[in-house]
């Protein structure tokens, strides 16, 4: 595990101690009789000395999946759609008034968007207030730009701008997105 977080590499792992069947199963299933074994996407690359060796070679790093920054992780969510929502809940479960107004608007204007529910990922959910310097959810974000945040249950701003002015910024850039293609 210390070479895996040295490359910073994404890993789980299973105490093979906590399950006798599991451990013997693995090395009649994987054809490699001892421990630690490393699995990827359902294949065995293989025990320690495998690894020791893809790690020296230079081919460990390039195998593995590496961990994302979380700014990048979040460039990568925002920039998934044109349209973006970063909310509480989903557009047919809305778990705040602010979220349920937001999915409301871009429901009046029939707009293809996505939505990441912030409350099933607390890092998301912390990191994207630092990455945005914005506190409040929901966010909105059209061509990977924040447009549109809540800041009372009155009073919605991209730059001091109110629910009206938000629904006419979203409809601009959709009807610009709908003139380019």
């Amino acid at each position: 595990m210390e070479m895996f977080s040295t490359l910073e590499v994404e890993f789980s792992y299973f105490d093979i101690l906590s399950d006798s069947d599991v451990r013997e199963g693995l090395k009649k299933f994987g054809e490699w009789p001892t421990y630690p074994q490393v699995w990827m996407d359902g294949e065995l690359l293989g025990g320690l000395d495998i690894l020791k060796e893809m790690h020296e070679n230079g081919e460990l790093v390039t195998t593995l999946p590496v961990k994302q920054s979380l700014n990048t992780r979040l460039k990568n969510i925002i920039n998934s759609h044109k349209i973006m929502l970063f909310m509480k809940g989903n557009p047919s479960e809305p778990k705040c008034g602010f979220s349920k107004t937001t999915v409301g608007i871009l429901a009046e204007y029939n707009l293809d968007y996505k939505t990441f529910d912030i409350l099933t990922d607390d890092e998301v959910r912390q990191g994207l207030k630092t990455y945005s310097e914005w506190p409040t959810y929901p966010q909105l974000y059209v061509d990977g730009e924040l447009i549109g945040v809540w800041t009372s249950s009155e009073k919605c701003t991209s730059l001091e701008t109110s629910v009206t002015l938000l629904s006419e910024i979203v409809w601009c850039y959709v009807e610009t997105y709908l003139l380019l293609y």
